[in-house]
């Protein structure tokens, strides 16, 4: 069986799907009209969309508005086996009737919406790292209780516990598997200079404009997060200064908006979301971070909020989305 047969085979057993769980939570025969909707499952019925999130359904919310909005829906049932918690925390801040739902067997229970998980405090004994990282010539981040070193947003280093010993120590590397492969390589390397090593290799690569490389394509956003720190006077800002991102990071590797705040010279301050990309779930994510910028760093407030992006990557349905937010939010073009 190709590709095509098993994506194909499978879009068809996932409508099959909703459709079944939709019939038995009415309690009546539907005559739904399906959709292609490639993250899961699809349908409208009397003006109404119903989705059904299984790829990443975390971030399922902004594809699934958006489908419901160029289907014409008028409202949106969104139906998920996890993170459900999270799609209702995200859907209260869209003023769009949108009902979560979370699939248990054949059954449709209503979400209840999680707060935003407080980040922990990273311990001391990874904090005693920081040194470290610095002298090998990185930058230290702490998200939700990791501490990390980046070069121009591009994750170089971890603290880490051994699982055997529990000795804390830092890798070095480009995510687990490159951590574990430049172990294996450079076990005796002293950590300082291993870091060094690597910290020259990625900067003389990871540059604006430059595409010849895969270090400089990852992480994209980082990547432009960092320009903005460097540079903040792009957007008519006095500084920018990155924050944690409102939850964590499931892959240092993966394309996930990140998070900074500006302060524009009066001292008012706005919190950024920078993304790379076409991003169907920007606009959820943003309330996200928004309200994790404020809970979090001291003299946030909940005033601007600012989507920063490639200007080809703010597209009509971002803007279309955005507007449907508890609050204004900002489509700002940057190419840097």
């Amino acid at each position: 069986m190709t590709d095509v047969d098993q994506s194909g085979r499978r879009s068809r057993l996932r409508s099959v799907k909703l459709h079944a769980l939709v019939r038995d939570h009415l309690g009546r025969d539907v005559d739904a009209v399906p959709g292609t909707f490639p993250p899961g499952a699809a349908l409208t019925l009397d003006g109404g969309a119903w989705v059904l999130a299984e790829d990443d359904p975390a971030r399922g919310l902004g594809p699934a508005l958006a489908w419901a909005l160029r289907n014409g829906a008028t409202s949106l049932d969104v139906l998920a086996e996890r993170d459900t918690g999270g799609l209702a925390r995200r859907a209260a801040g869209l003023r769009f009737p949108i009902e979560v739902w979370h699939v248990d067997d054949r059954t449709l229970l209503p979400a209840v919406a999680e707060p935003l998980p407080a980040p922990p405090a990273p311990s001391p004994d990874h904090l005693a790292l920081v040194d470290t990282i610095l002298a090998g010539g990185a930058v230290p981040n702490v998200e939700h209780g990791v501490v990390t070193g980046e070069v121009r947003g591009l994750e170089v280093c971890r603290v880490v516990d051994d699982l055997h010993t529990g000795a804390v120590r830092l890798e070095v590397g480009v995510g687990a598997h490159d951590r574990e492969a430049f172990t294996i390589m450079h076990g005796d390397v002293p950590t300082v200079d291993a870091l060094a090593g690597v910290v020259t290799a990625v900067a003389a690569h990871r540059a604006p404009g430059r595409t010849d490389h895969p270090l400089n394509r990852l992480v994209p956003d980082r990547l432009l997060r960092w320009r903005l720190e460097q540079d903040p006077g792009a957007l008519g800002l006095a500084a920018v200064r990155p924050v944690e991102p409102p939850v964590p990071r499931p892959n240092v590797k993966d394309r996930v908006p990140c998070v900074a705040v500006g302060e524009h010279a009066d001292g008012r301050t706005v919190v950024l979301v920078c993304s790379v990309g076409v991003d169907l779930d920007l606009v959820p994510y943003a309330l996200d971070a928004r309200d994790a910028a404020v809970a979090a760093t001291p003299g946030v407030e909940r005033g601007e909020v600012w989507l920063v992006a490639p200007p080809r990557d703010l597209v009509p349905v971002t803007a279309e989305l955005a507007g449907l937010a508890d609050q204004a939010l900002s489509l700002v073009p940057f190419s840097g």
